[in-house]
């Protein structure tokens, strides 16, 4: 799942060196954390968050075909 989330958001942004994909456990199932440039983050994000949403339904519906549960955070450090 981590290289879907990659792959999407390098698509996206205009430093793709500066993407960093992590994956860890959870009790709720699986958390993917994406952190980007702060230059880039608007446009992971996009204009409401509909980028962002968007993301997270593709990712959603890739997991549920795995029976999997997955959150993405958009991460800003």
């Amino acid at each position: 799942m981590t290289k879907l989330v990659e792959a999407i958001a390098k698509s996206l942004v205009d430093n793709p060196d500066g993407v960093e994909v992590s994956e860890t456990e959870g009790r709720q199932g699986t958390v993917i954390r994406l952190k980007v440039d702060p230059g880039d983050m608007g446009k992971v994000i996009g204009k409401q968050g509909r980028i962002a949403k968007a993301f997270r339904t593709v990712v959603n519906a890739a997991a549920t075909k795995e029976n999997k549960k997955v959150t993405v955070e958009i991460v800003k450090e």
